[in-house]
């Protein structure tokens, strides 16, 4: 786990998830009646989602670290309470459950401010988390690279020094005063802010040096050129199973929220002989922590750059709506149009858990969609529907590109290799005379090149 500056926080699982393992945990979800529904001092619900279908995210969220959920709270709230978030009744319900089953840890699927976290703490007699701190644990146990540990270091500081207001007693101690004048010194809540602020400084100046590495690297790429695809969608959709299936990669792929963190890049192959480099994103979900949206910037760069952006979606989820529209709200904050059918393809994964007649149902949808925005339906796991997508991917790429003819002596090997390496051949003949008869499709910024080195090649009737 990430070192963490402040006080008030422990890790709830080390690298091995051993804490976590041990710690018997219970799920509330305090969610406002739909009737009742307004903007309180947490998260509104997810518009389009039941409450049911929230609480069993939040207990996914909670097996994502291995703690021991022992239940699952639903609690329909008529309003939100300043002290306590919870009524007076609710909070008695949940202390006595939390007492009954010997429960070490409340996992609140809301955002609670620092005065609710420490009143619920007191009354339930157990320590208290709320979505936020949750999905930041979950980050720090998934983070592998150095970049990644720096984004949910950077994530966990921000969390932390919004946290410290005085609701930690010893935070109100005094230290000696600095300088050759002393002085009444500085409290420990002064202290713990200072340092954090240092470090996220330190932290943020990391960042700063991958983003231009990033950059880099990107331009490298340009230079070659490779055109980029991402996959984003929400968390547990299927995009890293999708991504071993097209690029033959061994990427962690299980049935867990937030199985992966660090992006992957790979190069992909596509039908026409063209490559491309597919990129695998941290996943989206419901509510992510804006802190995280701005500590993964650098890392979600890749999206906002990627030549093509697959939507990849679990369509067999009941809440597959709500999600797709999670993750266009990120995408839209992220400056990406999320109907951009010229860049984005939409990808119904998942095929292979749905019945016959819902199966078929989605395919008659699919197809009764315009061509520039239709989606493309696959199973990830079987592969059924792949290369549909990746016949897609080639469409998308070639809007803009110039289509060519041209012959090349049998004897210009050399030529052929490049071609193959630069373009994609869309169509090859070999003439009586041994020569050899192409169709090919190329970038804009080609054509003068491949004019300068094929004179004879003409733009495709």
């Amino acid at each position: 786990m990430i070192p963490q500056s402040g006080a008030g926080w422990t890790p709830l699982a080390d690298a091995e998830g051993l804490v976590a393992q041990h710690t018997r945990a219970l799920v509330v979800g305090p969610y406002l009646d739909e009737r009742k529904r307004r903007v309180g001092n947490g998260q509104p619900p997810a518009a389009g989602r039941s409450p049911e279908a929230r609480l069993d995210e939040a207990v996914g969220l909670a097996a994502a670290i291995d703690l021991n959920v022992v239940g699952a709270n639903l609690a329909m709230l008529a309003e939100l309470r300043p002290a306590t978030y919870l009524g007076k009744g609710k909070v008695d319900e949940v202390a006595s459950r939390v007492k009954d089953e010997d429960v070490g840890l409340v996992m609140m699927d809301c955002g609670l401010s620092p005065v609710q976290q420490r009143n619920l703490e007191k009354a339930f007699g157990a320590k208290v988390i709320d979505r936020t701190g949750l999905i930041l644990e979950i980050f720090g146990r998934r983070a592998r690279t150095r970049e990644g540990a720096l984004q949910v270091e950077l994530a966990h500081l921000t969390y932390q020094k919004s946290r410290l207001v005085r609701s930690w007693t010893h935070l109100e101690r005094q230290r000696g005063g600095f300088g050759f004048l002393g002085g009444p010194g500085e409290t420990q809540i002064e202290t713990d802010r200072r340092l954090i602020q240092e470090r996220m400084v330190r932290i943020e100046r990391e960042l700063e040096q991958v983003k231009k590495t990033r950059g880099l690297h990107r331009k490298s790429r340009k230079d070659v050129p490779y055109p980029i695809v991402a996959l984003v969608g929400y968390t547990n959709a299927g995009k890293s199973t999708l991504f071993n299936r097209l690029t033959k990669a061994e990427v962690l792929a299980q049935d867990m929220l937030f199985a992966t963190l660090d992006p992957t890049l790979r190069a992909l192959q596509l039908p026409h002989g063209g490559k491309v480099i597919l990129s695998d994103t941290v996943g989206f979900i419901s509510d992510l922590p804006t802190m995280l949206v701005s500590a993964f910037r650098a890392t979600l760069e890749e999206v906002i750059a990627a030549d093509v952006i697959l939507h990849v979606r679990d369509i067999a989820h009941e809440d597959a709506e709500a999600q797709g529209a999670d993750v266009e709200a990120i995408l839209t904050s992220l400056g990406v149009d999320p109907h951009d059918n010229r860049r984005l393809i939409e990808v119904w994964n998942k095929l292979d858990l749905l019945e016959p007649e819902p199966r078929q149902a989605l395919l008659n949808t699919a197809q009764r969609r315009p061509a520039g925005s239709r989606p493309v339906a696959v199973s990830a796991l079987t592969g059924e529907g792949t290369d549909a997508l990746l016949a897609a991917i080639e469409d998308r790429l070639a809007i803009g590109r110039v289509v060519l003819d041209l012959i090349l002596a049998p004897t210009d090997g050399a030529g052929l290799h490049w071609l193959y390496e630069n373009g994609e051949i869309m169509a090859r003949r070999t003439g009586e005379d041994g020569a050899i008869n192409l169709t090919i499709r190329i970038a804009p910024e080609r054509l003068d090149h491949v004019k300068g080195r094929f004179p004879g090649a003409e733009v495709h009737a």
